[in-house]
């Protein structure tokens, strides 16, 4: 009986004493604000950028998605977002390193930031004037409208021939929404345990059996960039 007390008054004690479990979200993990972000960039797609194992998603404009398609002058379809990336890919390394200041973290975690390069060109503004990518006026309130009315008007980029607005794309294909540059380390648990995901053990593009599974490695394990060999955003491009 006095074995039997005392465990019960050991586990009331703890019960009152312990603190709560942090619960599990972002907004513990990534904390408030950020300070700005510098140095050599590795292009994840036409809107989002690495540095440092940061990911950064520039912020008013929306380009094509890696697994995006466009149609040419001739209805001939192309790899618009692996376009947009080669693009932007091109434009950084002609004056770096980029200089990022943080804006806000959107809805998966992301940093979310203008960034601009050594010279001081903006970079958003130099794709959606380029025509890589588009002027998002939900959170840009139309900032980057006088540059995409030149793309239009010299039909350069996606303006050449149709496509379908990147966030329309997403809604359309609402399976992959979700992105694939989740910041490095941000690992969902309730991702894992939807698809059965794991960073453990490591894989190669001969273990994986989809596209979406190679994409969500990508994202959010540690050594993902390895199924990226031409870091154009796509991992495994044979599954994708």
């Amino acid at each position: 009986m006095a074995v039997a007390a005392m465990a019960a008054y050991g586990t009331q004690f703890v019960m009152q004493h312990s603190d709560p479990v942090p619960e599990l979200n972002v907004s513990n993990w990534i904390g408030s604000k950020p300070a700005p972000i510098a140095g050599v960039a590795s292009v994840i797609d036409g809107d989002t950028i690495e540095i440092h194992g940061q990911r950064i998603r520039f912020n008013g404009i929306d380009a094509p998605e890696s697994r995006q398609k466009c149609n040419d002058v001739k209805g001939v379809e192309y790899p618009c977002g692996r376009r947009a990336a080669n693009a932007l890919d091109n434009f950084l390394a002609a004056s770096r390193p980029v200089h990022c200041r943080f804006v806000t973290w959107d809805r998966y975690g992301r940093f979310v930031g203008e960034c601009r390069r050594a010279d001081g060109s903006s970079v958003a503004s130099w794709m959606v004037e380029h025509g890589q990518a588009l002027d998002w006026p939900r959170y840009s309130h139309g900032a980057y409208a006088e540059q995409q009315a030149k793309a239009e008007a010299a039909k350069v980029g996606l303006w050449v021939g149709t496509f379908q607005a990147p966030w329309e794309w997403r809604a359309a294909h609402a399976d992959g929404a979700a992105p694939s540059s989740q910041p490095l380390g941000l690992v969902s648990r309730k991702l894992v345990a939807q698809n059965g995901y794991s960073c453990e053990p490591r894989r190669t593009c001969k273990q994986i059996s989809s596209c979406d599974e190679a994409q969500w490695y990508l994202g959010n394990c540690p050594w993902g960039r390895k199924l990226d060999r031409d870091s154009d955003g796509v991992a495994c491009e044979t599954l994708c």
